[in-house]
């Protein structure tokens, strides 16, 4: 379930019989022509569609996260390490001293690895507590899946064009955008980084055909569950 779709009542009798929850992260930056929210859209709705026939409650996707480097694009708003290790701890913290135990965070957004340790530091404060980190469009399987579709794919490319991250009204380049020289992106400031990748799109087809990416999605959504049903011990 949705927590924005139940109230206090239905959570606590919930926790009656299970301690599970799904936190996903997300991120506010440019994805090209895609939403600038394609990763917290992203990340909530595979949490979603992966917990629902299991009845795990889904919190909402944290809409921030660390994007320093998309600066240079109107709309991107990046964090500092520091307040969103603290805000993830809080969340954490928050889900423990009301009854969770067993926290699956879905991560939508690659620059948010940095706060992995955050999850070992919390569970070294919380025994008893598990907190697994989950990059579910990298995961093994999906990551598998893309580069059995179509190996050039990335950033704002066709792998994160759904319809629920396309803009209505808004036409796509039909065009394969070569891939960015990613070396070339690693000593880079903002101005930089947007100078060297021009739209967003890192490299890749804007956007295949809804059954390749309905594939892509389903198996995203099932190894996502497989770690919500797996061992937790």
């Amino acid at each position: 379930m949705r927590i924005t779709e139940a109230n206090w009542f239905e959570v606590e009798a919930y926790l009656a019989t299970d301690d599970r929850a799904v936190l996903p992260l997300g991120s506010t930056e440019q994805h090209a022509h895609l939403s600038l929210s394609v990763d917290s859209i992203l990340s909530e709705k595979v949490a979603a569609d992966a917990a629902e026939p299991l009845g795990i409650p889904v919190f909402p996707a944290v809409a921030y996260g660390l994007t320093p480097y998309f600066m240079g694009f109107p709309g991107t708003v990046s964090l500092k390490l520091a307040t969103y290790a603290a805000l993830v701890r809080d969340i954490l913290d928050s889900l423990h001293a009301t009854g969770f135990r067993r926290v699956l965070i879905v991560n939508g957004h690659g620059g948010n690895s940095p706060v992995q340790p955050v999850c070992a530091e919390w569970m070294e404060a919380h025994p008893g507590a598990r907190c697994r980190f989950h990059d579910w469009w990298r995961a093994p399987r999906t990551w598998a899946t893309v580069q059995e579709i179509d190996p050039v794919a990335s950033h704002a490319s066709w792998m994160e064009n759904f319809p629920w991250t396309r803009l209505p009204g808004r036409a796509l380049p039909e065009t394969r955008k070569p891939f960015v020289d990613f070396d070339r992106l690693r000593d880079r400031n903002a101005a930089g980084v947007r100078e060297l990748i021009g739209d967003g799109n890192y490299g890749g087809l804007y956007q295949r055909p809804d059954a390749d990416t309905d594939r892509l999605w389903a198996v995203a959504v099932e190894e996502t569950r497989t770690l919500l049903e797996g061992d937790w011990s």
